[in-house]
Parts: structure tokens; C-alpha cells; sequence
């Protein structure tokens, strides 16, 4: 799990980048079959019946992806926001969320929370 961790903002964007490309593949095979993007609609067209389990199965993979990708962009944006702060009872406060989150993100957001509870001397 902790690989994936580290890992997490790249392979989101490739888990939605896969995603968007067979959902893609499913849209052109059943509304614009007459659309000619060279190489792509080779594929589209070789694969015929099978790009409406593609469009299912990219559907799926985008959402999954854009999740990832939205939860990391959410807890590294409010663990950077709470840790400017130089009010000891502020980051007190906010303490559970802030593990909370950094438990989504990679170690060295783990590392820069640690560092500002030594400086706030928070245990």
C-alpha cells in the first residue's frame, strides 16, 4: 500500500488518461463512426462490439481515476494550507484532519507535518 502511496498523483493521472482514452474509443465506435482519426479509429473499427464493453470499462476506470486524483489534490491542498499557520492552537485544532490526511499522501507530507509540530512543539 505504501508504494502506492508514494505513486498515488501519477498513477491517477494515467488510471484517468487510460480511462478517458477507452471511454473515447466506446463514444466514436457509436456515435461518430464516420470520424477518421487515422490510427485510433483503425483500432476502434478491428475491435468492433467490443468497444461497448471498452466504453463500460473506461467509464469506470475515468471515475476511479478522477476519485484518486481529486482526494490527493484535496488533502495535499488542505495539509499545505493548515500548515502555514505559526498559531500552535490552530494546528491543535485541526490535528485529527491533518493525520487524517496525510495518511492519503505520500511520506514526505508526512515529514513536513512532523517538522511543523516539532517547531510548534505539538506531540
Amino acid at each position: 500500500m505504501g508504494f502506492f502511496k508514494e505513486l498515488k498523483l501519477g498513477l491517477s493521472i494515467i488510471t484517468t488518461a487510460i480511462g478517458l482514452f477507452l471511454l473515447f474509443m466506446g463514444v466514436i465506435w457509436y456515435w461518430f463512426r464516420s470520424l477518421k482519426l487515422g490510427f485510433y479509429t483503425d483500432i476502434i473499427n478491428s475491435l468492433e462490439d467490443w468497444n461497448a464493453y471498452l466504453f463500460g470499462i473506461g467509464f469506470v476506470i475515468l471515475a476511479t481515476g478522477v476519485w484518486y486524483l481529486y482526494s490527493y489534490i484535496k488533502h495535499r491542498k488542505f495539509l499545505l494550507k493548515e500548515i502555514k499557520t505559526n498559531k500552535r492552537s490552530e494546528l491543535l485544532k485541526k490535528h485529527g484532519e491533518l493525520e487524517d490526511a496525510v495518511k492519503h499522501l505520500p511520506s514526505k507530507y508526512k515529514k513536513m507535518l512532523e517538522s511543523k509540530k516539532e517547531e510548534l512543539r505539538i506531540e
